[in-house]
């Protein structure tokens, strides 16, 4: 028998709400198969299976709070027969409400409760409830990851001239909807550099550190109700920028819109967050655990640069580094930052696979 337990969603998610079933018992399912819809602080999520079988029970219905590890439903292992059901029970007093709830039958369709009609002083206060309980969360989970990780911090100055020129070319004659953006660029070469200091891309987690096999970057993002949500591009280095930049505006989309994966919510090996659209100079992040690494990326803005021994106005942004001191020291982290400005100075080389 399998266990099918709520995963974490985030290093600030602690508990979610399950709005739907989207398999029923006697059903068969398969790895990467969405079997629920959890409703957390941030956002409603597609839960994935990553197990085969078929499911057995439902113990958790619609409505119910549970918190994350819970087993929220039995999976029979292919070939597994179910085993025979034990003679009921008696119902204690006061429970006969609680056990009229059932699962469905095999092969229906999960029913969901119907929500009471909200008015829109319930609907106000729903949302400010919710960015209240957001908030709360992420300021948990930071001062959680500030207390044990020891944090250190680096910045490196980028210069963007080659990179905007080689951007230009590229994207003239394009429709808006077609062009790339420098974030991408940046994207690409920090997935790369993660190749020459792998110690930063992964996980730490049961008292070591746990290197990933590809670079899955989670892309900081900010919702309309506020805060922060960073679900996760995957394999960036072997992605062509055209085909990234489309991963990219999708995934911004479907965040926003409320429309995300478990798995693009569980899975970044590190996160780039990049607020140079707000008008900051440079970002020092608090990482987000299991991670071991956060990129912070400003604004690209002409400053003074020394180029071909003469003092000249150049694009340049500021690169940042936050890094777990329990897997890697300021020495790693200064070749990282040195690999990604280096790879942002040859643009054309970072639109081929790797």
């Amino acid at each position: 028998m399998i266990g099918f337990k709520l995963p974490s969603l985030g290093a600030d998610m602690d508990d979610g709400t399950l709005l739907a079933w989207k398999v029923a018992p006697g059903q068969a399912v398969h790895k990467g198969d969405v079997v629920a819809v959890v409703d957390t602080t941030k956002a409603a999520i597609d839960v994935e299976c990553w197990e085969e079988g078929r499911v057995h029970q439902l113990l958790t219905q619609p409505g119910e709070k549970i918190s994350v590890g819970t087993v929220m439903a039995w999976l029979l292992a292919p070939g597994e027969e179910a085993p025979a059901a034990p003679a009921a029970a008696p119902l204690p007093a006061g429970a006969t409400q609680a056990a009229a709830v059932q699962a469905p039958a095999p092969g229906a369709a999960p029913q969901v409760p119907a929500a009471p009609a909200a008015t829109a002083d319930h609907r106000s206060d729903h949302r400010g409830d919710r960015q209240a309980a957001l908030r709360g969360a992420i300021a948990s989970a930071m001062s959680r990851s500030k207390r044990e990780i020891p944090h250190y911090y680096l910045a490196e100055p980028v210069p963007m001239q080659q990179a905007l020129q080689w951007l230009a070319a590229r994207n003239e004659g394009r429709p808006v909807a077609a062009r790339l953006l420098p974030a991408v660029l940046v994207l690409k070469a920090v997935a790369l550099a993660l190749r020459q200091v792998p110690e930063l891309n992964g996980h730490f987690t049961e008292g070591s550190f746990r290197p990933a096999a590809a670079a899955h970057l989670g892309v900081a993002i900010s919702l309309r109700q506020g805060g922060l949500v960073a679900p996760a591009l995957h394999d960036v280095a072997a992605q062509p920028l055209d085909k990234l930049m489309a991963a990219l505006a999708d995934l911004v989309l479907r965040c926003r819109a409320g429309r995300l994966s478990s798995s693009e919510l569980s899975d970044a090996t590190l996160t780039v967050s990049n607020l140079g659209d707000t008008g900051v100079d440079s970002v020092f992040g608090v990482i987000h655990p299991p991670q071991v690494a956060l990129v912070g990326v400003g604004r690209i803005a002409e400053r003074p640069w020394v180029v071909g021994g003469a003092v000249q106005a150049c694009p340049m942004l500021t690169c940042t580094l936050a890094a777990d001191h329990r897997v890697s020291d300021g020495h790693r982290g200064a070749l990282f930052l040195a690999a990604a400005r280096e790879l942002l100075q040859a643009p054309a080389q970072l639109d081929t696979p790797a």
